[in-house]
């Protein structure tokens, strides 16, 4: 869609482009920089530990660690004494590996968390309470005890130069180390807070909308090509074409954070609802006149940043997003998404394994036709590992109505979350479910990458977003559990 002037391209040297970034060396430099901007916080007593301390933090290191946490938390020197403290402390965090950092949340988790006995006196005070000024001098001492030490010292870092984007790839690193050593509480706990404390400071009224173009900066533009998490990005040629006159890119910014996008879509204006996404993303087609479409597809959406997991803001960003469209482009009357159906596979293969789902006769039969005497749901499994039986006639249009019909099934399908309530199994329909959309139609050989037939035999589907329906299916979803689908869908099930 995009043709591209090689010199044009961000970073270009010697007349070609640069690679796409890997993101393990993209993290770690954007860990530098911040070790960078806190270089010129320098302590007015102590010896900093920064540098000083080995990466796996054995019990010599750990001791320091220790130390330098109970004096920021005393905070004798001022504020500005305890976030130089908590400056070099986030230095020399950024310096362990693995091992350094769990030993570090492990000290935090278990050795700085609430106290419970002055928890437990301070309700038996509360309790004994007779007047009404003894009972709010009591519920101060309360809300004093309940906030946890390591809490206070995390907090230091909102005042530090890149201390925020510091906090959430700090949790992103503590939810990654659960994830490999298991599910510990006081982990849990300690994650627990870390997630209230961002939740507070990226409430979506702090948020920023932006659109972003090829003239952004190129560390902008890098990050989308890292961040991207359902088409990859493969080039600057790639991005340029998303990035193009008839394709918008939005993103969310925190002014703490207002070079990183905290999420961000990426939308193409066209004439129809979208079934392919081979044909959205085929840098040889020429730009459309965005003047002429008269349907804007939300194609890709991706969190950028992994230590805000569970702070919801895709809602408002996709109804943001379509006030700014409707404002620059009145004669768009449709918007809808082409979205992965990521959890297909895995679903199936679950269901049919343990009972939960069988074919019909007439659908075994047909398979038995194709497969001999094998069992007909593991050859039917077996597909999503081969390359090309999509492009077998033979074979493809025989096994499309019975994937069609499987694959309503599961996006009909909803399970009992902890609340009680009830939600969409797969992921994806549930977050746009959420917002209002209906299951709109679904697409054969729709998204024919490796990644796209391996997760759901190159199926994706579109939501449609129905201005005058999204409340009400966004209650009727929310309150009961209902899915709501065009007819279609329902034909299928």
């Amino acid at each position: 869609m995009a043709s591209l002037n090689r010199e044009s391209t961000p970073a270009a040297a010697n007349g070609t482009s640069p690679p796409k970034p890997h993101s393990e060396g993209f993290l770690v430099r954007g860990r530098q920089a911040v070790r960078r901007a806190w270089r010129g916080w320098r302590r007015s007593t102590g010896a900093p530990i920064a540098g000083n301390i080995a990466a796996d933090l054995p019990d010599r290191d750990l001791a320091l660690v220790r130390q330098q946490i109970d004096t920021c938390l005393a905070a004798r020197g001022g504020e500005v004494s305890a976030r130089a403290i908590a400056a070099d402390l986030g230095r020399a965090y950024i310096g362990l590996n693995e091992t350094g950092r769990w030993r570090f949340f492990d000290l935090l988790a278990r050795d700085y968390k609430a106290d419970r006995d002055a928890l437990t006196a301070a309700a038996a005070a509360l309790q004994a309470a007779t007047d009404d000024a003894t009972f709010a001098d009591t519920q101060k001492q309360m809300r004093h005890a309940l906030i946890p030490p390591r809490l206070r010292l995390l907090k230091q870092f909102n005042g530090l130069e890149e201390g925020v984007k510091f906090l959430v790839d700090l949790r992103a690193d503590l939810m990654e180390i659960t994830r490999r050593h298991g599910t510990d509480p006081e982990f849990q706990a300690l994650n627990r807070e870390l997630y209230e404390l961002l939740s507070s400071w990226f409430d979506v009224g702090f948020l920023e909308l932006r659109r972003i173009t090829w003239e952004a900066p190129a560390s902008l533009l890098e990050k989308l090509i890292v961040y991207e998490a359902v088409h990859e990005i493969r080039s600057w040629e790639d991005l340029k074409n998303r990035l193009d006159s008839d394709r918008r890119c939005y993103a969310f910014f925190h002014p703490s954070m207002p070079n990183e996008p905290l999420i961000f879509v990426e939308v193409a204006l066209v004439k129809g609802m979208a079934d392919q996404i081979q044909t959205l993303l085929d840098e040889s087609q020429p730009a459309a006149d965005p003047a002429t479409a008269d349907t804007a597809i939300f194609y890709s959406i991706s969190n950028a940043q992994d230590g805000l997991a569970g702070v919801s803001f895709g809602d408002f960003l996709i109804k943001r997003v379509v006030s700014e469209l409707t404002r620059e482009f009145p004669m768009l009357k449709t918007f809808a998404t082409l979205s992965p159906i990521p959890g297909l596979r895995a679903w199936l293969e679950t269901a049919f394994d343990q009972g939960d789902l069988t074919l019909e006769a007439a659908q075994a039969e047909t398979i038995g036709r194709l497969n001999g005497n094998s069992d007909p749901t593991i050859y039917l499994m077996a597909l999503f590992e081969q390359s090309d039986w999509l492009t077998d006639d033979t074979i493809a249009e025989q096994i499309r109505p019975i994937l069609m019909r499987l694959c309503v099934t599961y996006m009909l399908t909803t399970i009992t979350d902890r609340m009680g309530r009830k939600r969409a199994v797969d992921s994806v329909a549930h977050f746009h479910l959420s917002n209002g959309a209906q299951i709109e139609r679904l697409n054969w050989k729709a998204d024919l990458s490796q990644k796209g037939r391996r997760q759901s035999a190159g199926l994706m589907v579109n939501y449609l977003y129905r201005l005058s329906d999204i409340e009400r299916n966004h209650e009727e979803y929310k309150g009961a559990g209902k899915i709501n689908c065009a007819g279609a869908i329902k034909n299928l099930a």
